[in-house]
């Protein structure tokens, strides 16, 4: 997919009253033909944007082998969109580490798809900034890893190339939208990954397949060169096999990037230093509205409940703490994401108005892409397209306002419950990993893909650092522990998911 250079060309007098109809505006015949000469005198001085170089942040390490699709007995799970080879510093914190990313982070030189047919041959000329950061550390990039197509289910059985298999057992679906990264981590493909979490995108997967997932503080860890769904709930961060290799990484990748227009101030930490393996340094605040949902497992709470038991005997503090807000935490998240998805894709996928990095290389075939084949889009993503628009011009981006309001008080309602707690905890997701079953229906698809975001998705309004942890078992399938901290605090969040795990694998 390759980017045409720029041509500016004035609009005609039909596309001057198709552009203001947009806006509901009725021009008269005497405003197009002033508009129109306003705006060829206008666009003249565009041509001198065209002759200025656009920049874009240097690429380092430029060892690299841009790598080759493998096939299913190469890649068993279909964890992997590409198996590439990035060559980082010699030494440093994560040397020896062989890092995987969810494809929808760039790496120049390297193919990046979004999981979907759309962006085929698309290779971007820069790194992300987190990419950056991982090579300067000596890490290895081995992988770009498959995920839900353009990010929108949570499922793991919708990525352009077909289910990711779960690595416990592959009669399951691995978990999305971060499906490959659980997958790859958890088969030992890779050492560490790197995921993004819109509603629940890492710690759903690493649930699912059995693995350690962390959604750091939102902005803590620099979006730039990410394709994202919405700059208020994009979230990346690590996904691995233990707490402390979430730590190591998350020392590597967090802090302030001046590129990213997320991020205001970003008090970062010594996140592996910081951990803790005695239980006692523990305090557990369990959510009671984060069990029994409609769509809960009971099985599942009770291998958390039982979890966070031998917690409390191992000598941490467990208290019962109600947040009734939290029942409207996904009703608030689905206004916020609808309104604001489709709002970036119609902004062609980098949004406006923050100072950054805009990458126009993405910007260009993401809107060429879209124009040409938008009905090959995922089904959950047309739905959010059609619901998000006709919600914004029926009523006037009221639901949204709302909700982004609720959000703020969502926010306060944690912030207080964490007020007498180091964490807040409950399970991860309310069910076990799906089956797999690649008979289903449309609307059965779309259930499938959404049905499992009701404790996850409510602190990606919220932004507050949030951890998934193997718990135990329900039904031979993994089933995990989400601990919940105050944003900015995600040392804490470790450093009690830690003890937890050093004490639950004992």
């Amino acid at each position: 997919m390759s980017e045409s250079p720029p041509n500016v060309q004035p609009p005609t007098p039909d596309e001057i009253r198709a552009y203001a109809a947009y806006h509901h505006i009725d021009l008269s015949d005497e405003e197009v033909e002033e508009f129109e000469a306003a705006i060829t005198e206008t666009l003249a001085g565009y041509e001198r944007l065209d002759e200025l170089p656009d920049p874009r942040p240097r690429v380092e390490y430029t060892d690299r082998d841009p790598g080759y699709k493998p096939g299913r007995d190469e890649d068993p799970l279909n964890a992997f969109v590409t198996k590439c080879e990035v060559k980082g510093a010699e030494n440093g914190p994560l040397e020896d580490y062989d890092v995987g990313l969810k494809d929808n982070i760039n790496v120049a030189g390297v193919e990046m798809t979004l999981g979907s047919k759309l962006f085929e041959g698309y290779v971007p000329s820069t790194d992300a900034t987190i990419v950056s950061r991982l090579l300067e550390a000596g890490a290895d990039i081995t992988g770009k890893l498959n995920m839900e197509d353009m990010a929108f289910s949570g499922s793991g059985e919708l990525s352009a190339t077909g289910p990711v298999l779960n690595p416990v057992d592959s009669d399951y679906i691995a978990g999305g939208s971060s499906s490959g990264s659980a997958a790859a981590v958890g088969n030992g493909d890779v050492d560490v990954a790197i995921g993004g979490d819109q509603g629940g995108s890492i710690r759903i997967p690493a649930a699912w397949s059995g693995i350690v997932g962390h959604k750091s503080t939102h902005g803590l860890v620099p979006y730039t060169g990410i394709a994202g769904l919405g700059r208020s709930f994009d979230h990346a961060g690590p996904m691995c096999s233990t707490v402390e290799d979430c730590a190591r990484v998350l020392d590597v990748i967090a802090g302030e990037d001046d590129l990213d227009p997320r991020q205001g101030a970003v008090p970062t930490d010594d996140y592996t230093g910081a951990l803790s393996e005695d239980p006692s340094d523990v305090t557990v605040g369990v959510v009671e509205e984060g069990f029994g949902h409609a769509v809960s497992e009971p099985a599942a709470d009770d291998a958390v409940r039982d979890a966070l038991t031998e917690f409390e005997d191992a000598g941490a503090t467990v208290t019962e703490v109600s947040v009734p807000m939290h029942v409207d935490g996904l009703t608030i998240w689905n206004a916020i994401a609808t309104e604001e998805t489709a709002a970036t894709v119609d902004a062609e996928c980098i949004g406006h108005y923050g100072k950054g990095f805009y990458d126009t290389q993405l910007a260009n075939a993401f809107g060429r892409a879209r124009r040409a084949h938008a009905d090959d889009y995922l089904t959950t993503l047309k739905l959010t397209l059609v619901l998000g628009q006709y919600l914004s011009e029926e009523y006037r981006g009221q639901y949204y306002a709302k909700a982004k309001n609720l959000g703020r008080q969502l926010t306060d309602a944690y912030d207080e419950a964490l007020s007498d707690v180091d964490v807040l905890a409950m399970p991860t997701t309310p069910q076990t990993a799906h089956e797999v079953d690649e008979s289903i229906s449309r609307l059965e698809a779309i259930d499938r893909a959404l049905n499992m975001l009701h404790n996850t998705s409510p602190f990606d309004v919220t932004g507050h650092p949030a951890i998934s942890v193997p718990a135990g078992r329900a039904n031979d399938l993994p089933v995990g522990l989400m601990l919940i901290g105050e944003r900015f605090a995600d040392a804490t969040v470790l450093s009690s998911a830690n003890a937890f795990e050093r004490q639950h694998t004992l």
